[in-house]
């Protein structure tokens, strides 16, 4: 895995370039619903309250991601990375395409 380390750590560094500005962009859409009855009826309420609901739940999950995207940039700092944490066999490289941030074997996935 040595010699694809500057890869893998572009691929994850662009990874998380992408979700910050993506979170950043969407950051509006996660604030205080306006509850103001002379502006918006009560199901325009409730689909903005849903909405601001599923877009709190995308923002978690991109919290999530980024703080897997940053273990496995720290697993290539340490020499790590594409290493099972829980067998400490290599990881296949079909794996890591389809996700890079995957901490465990197939096997050890399961």
């Amino acid at each position: 895995m040595q010699k694809n380390q500057a890869k893998w750590r572009e691929i994850l560094l662009e990874l998380k370039r992408g979700l910050l500005e993506i979170d950043d962009d969407s950051s509006s859409s996660r604030g205080t619903v306006e509850l103001d009855q002379t502006r918006v009826g009560r199901l325009s309420r409730i689909d903005a309250l849903q909405e601001q609901a599923m877009n709190n739940a995308i923002s978690e999950r991109r919290k999530t991601t980024l703080c897997r995207i940053d273990a496995a940039l720290e697993r290539l700092n340490i020499d790590e990375f594409g290493y099972c944490l829980n067998c400490g066999e290599e990881i296949s490289e079909k794996r890591l395409e389809i996700d890079p941030t995957t901490p465990l074997c197939i096997g050890c996935s399961k």
